[in-house]
């Protein structure tokens, strides 16, 4: 009786366990439909999503210059690669905020960050989101992804890669943008 008893206890531990990022991710999702500012930072790790952004945004840059002949051979594209960084970090250090992580959950897309900053807003969209698909997976035993994907773009994604922060808890730590 008492194997059986902690069989069971040990069985739901695990399903638990591993049950726990689909969770959150569900959280964190909700959270950006309903404009729940509170709960989107409890569930995400701003400094750490920002770093993220900015190596992403960075390297998309220099695979643009590289790739691009005109920009290639122009040598202010050089003082360009030179300046970029601090001005991404500026703008992604001040674009980087509850309202933008819900627009991103909202949408399945990457905001302009260059545009108008007042278009990120926490109110709920109108109907988008049974258009958004959401899948679920494991990138290892402590780092789980939840991928957003839009019906009208199915080739354009948002990953949303979570970390456990503990034995249940988990935390959004990196945005995977679309890729160019």
């Amino acid at each position: 009786m008492l194997t059986r008893l902690i069989a069971i206890l040990i069985g739901a531990f695990l399903v638990a366990w591993f049950a726990s990022p689909v969770f959150a991710v569900r959280s964190l999702i909700n959270a950006a439909r309903t404009g729940d500012e509170a709960r989107l930072e409890r569930l995400v790790d701003f400094p750490a999503v920002r770093d993220d952004l900015k190596a992403q945004l960075n390297a998309q840059l220099v695979r643009r210059v590289r790739e691009d002949p005109e920009l290639r051979d122009d040598p202010l594209s050089g003082l360009g690669l030179v300046l970029a960084p601090s001005l991404i970090s500026g703008v992604v250090d001040a674009f980087v905020t509850p309202g933008a992580i819900a627009a991103m959950v909202q949408t399945a897309e990457a905001p302009d960050i260059i545009g108008d900053e007042d278009a990120v807003t926490l109110e709920p969209p109108e109907d988008r989101e049974k258009d958004i698909r959401i899948g679920y997976g494991y990138r290892g035993l402590n780092r789980f992804a939840g991928t957003l994907t839009d019906r009208d773009r199915p080739h354009e994604r948002i990953d949303l890669i979570m970390e456990r922060r503990g034995v249940f808890s988990w935390k959004l730590a990196q945005v995977r943008l679309p890729r160019d």
